[in-house]
């Protein structure tokens, strides 16, 4: 898991006046939990883009008045109607201990179902895992190259060394299913194929009867 630096500092109110004045100036509250006290704490919004739109998973050093802890984003609360940053809540990781965490899923390969007229139907965008920090992947790769028509890959499929998979083994993860052209296509050439036998067998009788 690739890891960035965040700074921030040490709040001295943590009231909601204080919130609102710090969102004013595009400041972020936020929380660090996970010590023997939780520490409130704020981060300009600019260096939180790179966190939040984006998919990637990151560990962080978060500096915090020149205080680093190793920790993880665990929750974002957004403005209901815009795209506003209300709080985030940071989670301290600890050596030894595993942590939860979504990690996004990155398909590659053409399955040869969707040579055959199928459609690849991505049932899942993000798996979440339990692991150790140092463990944890970027991403899941999951190839589907092999992947015919009707067939279909699952969490219980899927393997990544020390991490260990959270959601329902028979959950689809990605499948390829038929399309209404593939049908058709298929009907059409099981028509054809029957109309070739049926001249087939005419042209036994008629050759029988000219006998």
């Amino acid at each position: 898991m690739k890891t960035v630096v965040l700074k921030g500092q040490k709040r001295e109110s943590v009231g909601k006046k204080d919130s609102k004045k710090l969102r004013a100036q595009e400041i972020v509250p936020a929380v660090l939990y996970g010590g023997e006290t939780p520490i409130h704490f704020s981060v300009p919004f600019a260096d939180l883009r790179k966190l939040i739109y984006t998919p990637s998973v990151y560990l962080l050093e978060l500096d915090i008045d020149g205080e680093v802890h190793n920790a993880m984003m665990q929750d974002i609360q957004w403005h209901p109607v815009n795209e506003e940053v209300l709080h985030i809540d940071f989670l301290k990781i600890q050596d030894g201990k595993t942590i939860k965490i979504d990690v996004p899923l990155k398909i590659s390969g053409l399955a040869k179902g969707i040579k055959m007229g199928g459609k690849l139907n991505t049932n899942l965008r993000r798996l979440k895992v339990k692991a150790l920090a140092t463990d944890v992947p970027d991403t899941i790769d999951v190839n589907v190259t092999k992947l015919g028509i009707g067939q279909s890959i699952k969490v219980a499929d899927l393997n990544v060394p020390n991490v260990e998979f959270l959601d329902a083994k028979s959950n689809v993860v990605v499948s390829v299913a038929i399309t209404r052209a593939a049908k058709s296509a298929a009907g059409a050439a099981m028509a054809a194929g029957d109309d070739d036998e049926d001249e087939a067998e005419g042209g036994e009788e008629a050759a029988a009867s000219e006998e």
